[in-house]
């Protein structure tokens, strides 16, 4: 059973996802926050699998909220995915840095909204290749200079190569043709630099690779 902490400001809106959500056999909302303080005082006393969390709040908005959950040692599990009206929001990729594993706009299909939380409890990242490209090309617009991280340091050159194609957006499957290798093979590529560079999901590799210099403006394919 999946053990869902559900976190909107609106009644209304949580009523109706819970609703949902406990509709399916495998997932169960075990508790409801209405702000981001309260949500992560139940983070910690619920231990969910996957928090939904709304961005926008009064008082401790989601972002907070979501930094407060994913720092907690306790916490380690717990996935995050950002609850948004718009597809690309102005927070979107500070919850990517701090360590969410993905986002879902509000108006999503129910069936995605049920295979979405599938995904993240499983410990997969809710970023399809598209809206990875799209979240890239948007922030490329923004003034940024890399930062060094020293941490490319551990990746074989086959591990940067493929880091680069994660955060090009590519898929394992495309990232198996592009460097000619089975899916299998691409797939445990992805994994082993995740832990080298203690990424939770493959959000966190999108960011490393962006925010590292790996991948530059102009070099996806948006």
């Amino acid at each position: 059973m999946i053990r869902v902490l559900l976190t909107d400001d609106q009644a209304l809106v949580r009523a109706g996802f819970r609703a949902l959500l406990d509709s399916a056999a495998d997932i169960s909302v075990v508790a409801e926050a209405e702000e981001g303080a309260q949500a992560a005082r139940l983070a910690r006393s619920e231990r969910p699998d996957v928090v939904l969390m709304d961005i926008r709040m009064p008082g401790t908005d989601g972002l907070a909220a979501a930094r407060r959950i994913l720092s907690d040692p306790a916490l380690t599990r717990t996935r995050v995915v950002i609850l948004t009206t718009f597809d690309l929001d102005e927070y979107i990729f500070e919850a990517l840095r701090t360590g969410a594993s993905g986002f879902l706009v509000k108006d999503t299909e129910p069936e995605d909204l049920l295979q979405g939380v599938r995904v993240v409890a499983r410990g997969d990242a809710l970023l399809s290749p598209n809206v990875t490209r799209r979240l890239i090309a948007d922030y490329a617009r923004r003034p940024h200079r890399p930062e060094p991280d020293t941490r490319l340091n551990e990746l074989t050159g086959r591990e940067r190569e493929v880091l680069a194609l994660v955060g090009e957006g590519l898929s394992n499957e495309e990232i198996a043709a592009r460097l000619v290798l089975s899916p299998a093979t691409a797939k445990t590529h992805v994994s082993r630099t995740m832990v080298k560079l203690r990424a939770r999901d493959r959000a966190q590799l999108v960011v490393v690779a962006y925010e590292s210099g790996l991948v530059r403006p102009g070099w996806t394919g948006c």
